[in-house]
């Protein structure tokens, strides 16, 4: 996960609006970006792939066990860190803020970039729930977290890994969990409903034409049933039901008080990501000495309501402003093959004979009015 594209901002208004707008766009855009950028890599590796010799089979051979070796030793160390927050509270600053102090963290708003980990999760758990009309949560399915390990990370934040606390507790006893907080529930409900109304118009139409936004779709339908506690969001038309304030907050805060008694209190921290470094790198025994705050590193900030609304237009209109670009340029192409002209100098000509018509048109007219003969 990159923090390139986030601005750690100073105090004041207009830094952070300009901030937010940046951050936003650039993020919306990314993901597009991705897509195409790994659309266009598949493709060159299917050619390459058909023009590889047979004598590099041995060479991959060896490869691959240099790579299952390094798998294994990911997966022994096992998930060290795990946001158990709810979506809203701070998890993506949090996430760049895992990065930098040394845990690879997969949050949810870059899911689909790993297809093995999001295909296992929509097959078993968002498309599945759909297709049985029922809420698969927690206690009737548990993910294979090695895919994660496998993956290189070694911390999640976010929705839907927030939601297996008790499961990653077993499996890792050592695993730290972090519970992200808004200053109170009304303050994350404004937050979350700013965030459901943002991305569901993109997913509502981009799910007609992207089968990887239509992906997406089946994770917002089980994500709002979970947190609205509601399964009619699994299989409702759209546009998709509101959230349900009473519902949401509900189960946002009875979630926060199952992780307290859950887990253990040495390995569970809860935390606002406005307290900065501090107790962040005291409660992952990171040493002063290494603490950004000690090297004068801002706390990253990012993904504000408003960076997630520029998010959603940026990431719709993105894709929608590169074919209408493609499409005419192919346009552009067949029409100067016909007409042997481009499509600008067609217009120019097509402009300079109107004028000439309404130039002749007024001036007939002007004759007329002056009881001059028009030839």
């Amino acid at each position: 996960m990159s923090s390139a594209i986030y601005l750690n901002q100073n105090e004041g208004w207009w830094s952070e609006f300009f901030g937010d707008v940046y951050s936003g766009i650039a993020v919306g855009l990314s993901h597009p970006k991705w897509f195409v950028e790994k659309t266009i890599g598949q493709g060159m590796n299917a050619i390459a792939s058909l023009t590889a010799s047979s004598s590099s089979v041995a060479d991959e051979d060896s490869s691959s066990n240099r790579s299952n070796s390094s798998i294994d030793e990911k997966v022994a160390g096992g998930l060290k860190v795990i946001g158990v927050g709810y979506g809203r509270t701070g998890t993506y600053s949090l996430a760049l803020a895992l990065d930098e102090l040394g845990f690879p963290t997969l949050h949810t708003q870059h899911l689909y970039e790993n297809p093995k980990i999001f295909t296992h999760f929509v097959d078993n758990i968002f498309y599945k729930s759909i297709q049985q009309d029922t809420v698969i949560t927690p206690d009737m399915y548990t993910p294979d977290f090695n895919l994660l390990l496998k993956g290189g990370y070694t911390a999640t934040m976010d929705l839907p890994f927030a939601l297996y606390y008790e499961q990653v507790h077993e499996l890792y006893p050592d695993c730290k969990f972090i519970l992200t907080v808004r200053e109170n529930s009304e303050v994350w409900f404004r937050s979350w409903d700013v965030l459901t109304k943002s991305i569901t118009q993109p997913a509502q139409y981009g799910s007609f034409f992207f089968t990887h936004v239509n992906r997406l779709n089946y994770y917002l339908r089980w994500l709002f049933s979970i947190v609205n506690n509601d399964k009619t969001y699994l299989n409702a038309p759209f546009p998709l039901p509101p959230q349900n304030k009473a519902k949401a907050i509900a189960s946002y805060e009875s979630h926060n008080e199952r992780v307290r008694s859950s887990i253990p209190a040495s390995n569970l921290l809860e935390y606002n990501v406005r307290e900065g470094w501090e107790p962040l790198c005291e409660f992952l025994e990171i040493a002063e000495a290494d603490c950004p705050s000690t090297h004068g590193i801002p706390f990253p900030k990012s993904n504000s309501a408003r960076a997630v609304t520029w998010q959603s237009y940026s990431s719709f209109i993105g894709p929608l402003v590169l074919t209408i670009f493609i499409l005419f340029s192919l346009f552009s192409f067949v029409w100067r093959k016909i007409t042997g002209m481009s499509v600008i100098d067609w217009c120019l000509y097509v402009k300079a004979g109107l004028m000439r018509r309404t130039n002749e048109s007024l001036t007939k007219r002007n004759k007329s009015k002056m009881g001059v003969k028009v030839e």
